[in-house]
């Protein structure tokens, strides 16, 4: 199988060198071309250019106004020429010798795409920040919650990976920030993932490229994800019902406590009020599809809705209670436990109340 690797480069001119002397050491004689798609300003391109000349295998690829990682990964698709290609960055934290395991287990197993992956067995980080490895993490289990193909994955925020060009050929990946691999995987149309262990290493040199501004962009990424896959969508009315919840909440309870009725029992009876009418509208709207076809059936459901309503906000005041604790503004601690709680009965809906069917893409081992 022959092999293109795709290297985005930002300011990487000491990393280089390095990189590409174990990318050839480690792929030996397996038949492969490096295609380097370059937005430096510090001369890396001239780097790259000098050792092209000894190396007929190297791609130039030097663009003039900074597109960003994720395009430089779907620039290089475009140039590719090989039946799979490989992702990885060129700062060595993702250590070249791995890419022979992730072409291994591409042609032993079948997989349309094999992930590099830190949150597996034998994976993991040889130098992290505590902060860098929260930030990861808070951003894995986002996309794992809102969407469904990201749960197909451990970790799919690695940017490290082998893909067969069949399987990307022809699609509009329209990735905004650094995350090429969520768009992979929410756009492609892939029958088999996997994943290789690795463990992610320390920079070669250089500085690191993450910014706030990266991480806003991933936020909108995640944004324009939603709207890719039509189960994902339920997640945008699941939110819509409940922002309708809220008023009919507040609405109750200024409605009866103007009236002279004690504000803890006006407030009971809008929470009954508002749990019940948002059952009624995820029952009709957000899951439409799967909606109760008999009285038993919604009563069941009804019942169930309101555990899954119960725990989650257990899960808040927890939150909430823990945050503040430590040390943060209680209503930053509120925020976030209002967000735990609706992911938490969203996945909890889906998947108990009203039934998740099962997945259509096959997750297979590589042990």
């Amino acid at each position: 199988m022959r092999l293109s690797v795709i290297v985005p480069t930002y300011n990487e001119r000491e990393n280089v060198p390095h990189l590409v002397e174990r990318l050839e050491r480690a792929l030996g004689r397996v038949s492969h071309e490096l295609i380097f798609v370059d937005d430096s300003t510090d001369g890396t391109d001239d780097e790259i250019a000098r050792l092209a000349v000894g190396h007929p295998n190297i791609v130039l690829v030097h663009r003039e106004i900074r597109g960003g990682l994720a395009t430089a990964v779907v620039e290089g698709f475009r140039r590719a020429e090989s039946d799979a290609v490989c992702v990885l960055d060129a700062d060595l934290q993702h250590p070249p010798e791995v890419v022979p395991s992730l072409v291994e287990a591409l042609e032993r197993t079948g997989a349309d795409l094999v992930v590099a992956s830190r949150n597996v067995r034998g994976g993991g980080y040889e130098a992290f920040s505590a902060v860098r490895r929260l930030a990861s993490q808070v951003a894995t289990h986002l996309a794992r919650a809102l969407l469904r193909r990201a749960r197909l994955v451990a970790d799919p925020m690695s940017g490290f990976f082998v893909v067969r060009r069949e399987a990307v050929r022809g699609i509009a990946l329209q990735p905004v920030g650094y995350k090429i691999l969520l768009e992979i995987l929410v756009r492609a149309p892939l029958r088999r993932v996997t994943e290789v262990p690795y463990t992610f290493r320390a920079r070669g040199g250089g500085t690191s490229k993450l910014t706030l501004r990266q991480q806003g962009e991933y936020l909108a990424h995640l944004l324009r994800l939603l709207a890719v896959q039509p189960e994902d969508l339920r997640f945008l009315r699941f939110c819509l019902v409940g922002s309708v919840g809220a008023l009919v909440n507040m609405g109750v309870l200024w409605g009866l406590t103007t009236r002279g009725i004690h504000y803890f029992l006006a407030g009971t009876a809008g929470t009954v009020i508002a749990t019940t009418s948002n059952f009624l509208l995820n029952d009709a709207f957000t899951w439409q599809d799967r909606r109760s076809t008999s009285a038993p059936m919604r009563a069941g459901r009804y019942l169930r809705y309101w555990v899954v309503t119960g725990v989650s906000s257990a899960v808040q005041l927890g939150l909430l209670f823990a945050l503040t604790t430590a040390g943060t503004p209680y209503l930053i601690s509120n925020v976030i436990g209002i967000g735990a709680a609706a992911i938490w009965n969203f996945r909890m809906n889906g998947a108990w109340t009203w039934t998740t069917p099962r997945q259509p893409i096959a997750r297979v081992s590589v042990d």
